[in-house]
């Protein structure tokens, strides 16, 4: 197994992708400490790691406090990864130009704080033990401009530059920071409820989705905990300081079906 003997720390391990990164760690024989705020629901993806057979420990921890955090990794003591999946309750679907400075601030704040405490805590863990791997995650407007996403794309782009600058700090300390960049998985909670809330609308916009990507399919949630998976192991031990692109191709270009350009159609050649 990839991750065998390792120790795994999961913030936000009772949302819909936490939990399955966390699940796919334990498979690969990680021991996972799955943290978060609301204990049922982080309970819920206990009891599916054990029921399948594998190891796991829970605990509440605020991964916005830097006291809780600490205490929590003194318990945990070696710490081989770390992954931070908190939500950054950010306001979506309205223009900049209506939007709130709150609105805006509020998940480029939650970001990046509870990124700055989780990673530099697993850091200073980590640089001791000469050994580990620090995974952030974002979404496709990291890589790419989109309407209509508030603070969130902002939030992803300093994300994403906060974990090339903690890699270049980290790096001759034996330890690693890689980004994921995630697109939007329809087997996810927000968009299982949306669909079953939102009908045709909602399917259009998947659609739409679907249709951007270059492979004309969106990552579900397991292809993102696979990337994540690869990325903890020492398959990818001379990866850091990097995003990895998990979009299907939708932050490289725009793809839209088009079968010929029409005004170079009768060109000369």
């Amino acid at each position: 197994m990839l991750l065998s003997g390792k120790t795994a720390v999961i913030y936000g391990a009772g949302g819909s992708l936490g939990g399955a990164i966390a699940q796919a760690f334990a498979r690969e024989g990680a021991f996972v400490h799955l943290t978060g705020r609301n204990a049922a629901s982080v309970s819920q993806t206990a009891e599916a790691i054990r029921k399948a057979g594998h190891q796991c420990h829970t605990a509440v921890v605020d991964a916005l406090d830097a006291g809780a955090i600490g205490r929590h990794l003194e318990e945990v003591g070696k710490v081989d990864i770390s992954f931070n999946a908190i939500g950054w309750e950010d306001r979506q679907d309205q223009s900049l130009t209506d939007m709130s400075v709150e609105d805006f601030l509020r998940p480029v704040r939650r970001a990046m704080e509870t990124e700055f405490l989780t990673g530099t805590a697993a850091a200073r863990v980590m640089m001791r033990q000469g050994s580990g791997v620090i995974l952030t995650l974002t979404a496709t407007p990291g890589g790419i401009g989109y309407p209509h996403v508030g603070g969130f794309g902002p939030a992803c782009c300093a994300v994403e530059s906060l974990t090339r600058n903690l890699a270049s700090e980290v790096g001759a300390h034996g330890v690693r920071v890689v980004n994921i960049r995630s697109g939007g998985s329809p087997d996810s909670k927000v968009f299982r409820e949306a669909l079953e809330n939102g009908g045709d609308e909602v399917k259009g916009f998947l659609d739409k989705l679907e249709a951007d990507t270059m492979l004309k399919q969106m990552p579900m949630m397991e292809d993102i905990a696979q990337a994540a998976v690869f990325l903890a192991s020492d398959h990818a031990r001379k990866i850091t300081g990097i995003t990895l692109d998990v979009t299907c191709g939708t932050t490289s270009a725009l793809n839209y079906m088009v079968p010929r350009v029409p005004f170079l159609a009768n060109q000369p050649q």
